[in-house]
């Protein structure tokens, strides 16, 4: 099914802030939310949508994505959207609990999504261009294992909350309303522990070093993100984790220069070869091979060879490889090169410097 555009969906315009949008996912929040659809599928489905829309919108990374490439450039980023309810209440359970007062996941120990986590990279020029195979380490949140993730003293279970008795929640008379919060106790837990681990000092978490292996995919650029779902910080209260963004710096390269998906490279020409034109030299990303370049080249004239550049990372092919040929002038000649030189400018009627005397010693 062909997916709505997002700005549409939330009743938004493109240029809408940050504040705009959250109001706008607030009022379909509330409009469409489960509990008081019960049953109605549409209700479910717009809720749903909704709730994707304010995902991207709200998240300036992805909202630049969805503007420049629209919902494919989303997908292939790595992004998937939610897979149900439980997703939408994980990832917005702190946004549900501001709007209607209560937490998202309708009671009880509420589901929190893992915190994604960053790793920085730098990989070679020629790495990019044609991917690589990656080893990384991260350091993440792992179970304590003293405490079997418990956070209590021999990994004894948590003592249920006495100020919520095990609901996460406290419930206070307003008026004619009853208005449910967070346990100040226990923050939503619905237990408490008494006596904490001492490695772990009673979070159940301890940080550890893990090594995870993942592809670059060739055509990276500096500045391109991989997202690798689930190894970023482990969930709350059974939430699923977050990921892992990893963030590619590519290294400059001294032939080579990148243009968009093209590759441009200077090659020297002698005076000649440009004037009579004939074929040079040129260095390409799979190794050497010759271009004929026209009579009469001049210096900067660019030459392009096609599919020689850079395999496009979102679509088919590869750019080009862009030649600029530039006359390469000697530094020195020799007398036999000064003596034609002098001829072709004379017949040019070009004023050039005079020929220089040159000095010999004598022996005594």
């Amino acid at each position: 099914m062909t997916k709505r555009d997002y700005y549409e969906v939330l009743e938004v315009d493109t240029q809408a802030d940050g504040s705009q949008i959250k109001k706008a996912y607030r009022r379909l929040a509330l409009q469409y939310h489960p509990d008081r659809n019960t049953g109605d599928k549409q209700a479910e489905e717009k809720f749903k949508e909704a709730a994707e829309a304010y995902e991207v919108l709200s998240d300036s990374q992805k909202r630049q994505m969805y503007d420049q490439f629209g919902h494919a450039g989303l997908q292939q980023s790595g992004f998937q959207g939610f897979r149900n309810f439980d997703d939408i209440f994980s990832s917005f359970g702190d946004i549900f609990e501001e709007f209607f007062g209560f937490g998202g996941a309708r009671g009880g120990r509420r589901a929190r999504r893992g915190a994604d986590l960053r790793y920085d990279v730098s990989v070679e020029f020629m790495e990019a261009v044609f991917g690589k195979e990656m080893e990384v380490e991260i350091r993440r949140h792992e179970p304590c294992e003293t405490c079997r993730g418990t956070g209590a003293v021999d990994g004894a279970s948590p003592s249920v909350c006495a100020t919520c008795g095990g609901r996460g929640q406290v419930t206070r008379s307003q008026g004619f309303f009853s208005v449910s919060t967070t346990c100040p106790t226990c923050h939503g837990a619905g237990s408490v522990i008494t006596d904490p681990c001492k490695k772990c000092g009673g979070d159940g978490l301890v940080l550890n070093a893990k090594k995870l292996s993942f592809k670059i995919p060739p055509g990276v650029e500096s500045g391109s993100r991989l997202r690798l779902q689930g190894e970023g910080e482990l969930g709350q209260m059974g939430g699923p984790p977050g990921d892992l963004y990893v963030f590619i710096r590519v290294e400059d390269h001294e032939l080579f220069r990148r243009a968009g998906d093209d590759v441009v490279v200077g090659v020297p020409v002698t005076y000649s070869q440009a004037a009579l034109g004939g074929t040079v030299a040129i260095p390409t990303l799979e190794g050497t091979e010759t271009l004929t370049i026209p009579q009469g080249t001049q210096s900067g004239q660019e030459f392009r060879v096609a599919s020689k550049g850079i395999a496009r990372l979102r679509g088919r092919g590869r750019g080009d490889l862009v030649v600029v040929a530039y006359i390469d002038t000697p530094n020195k000649v020799t007398k036999e090169q000064e003596e034609l030189l002098r001829n072709l400018a004379e017949l040019e009627g070009a004023e050039v410097a005079p020929e220089k005397k040159r000095l010999f010693s004598r022996k005594k």
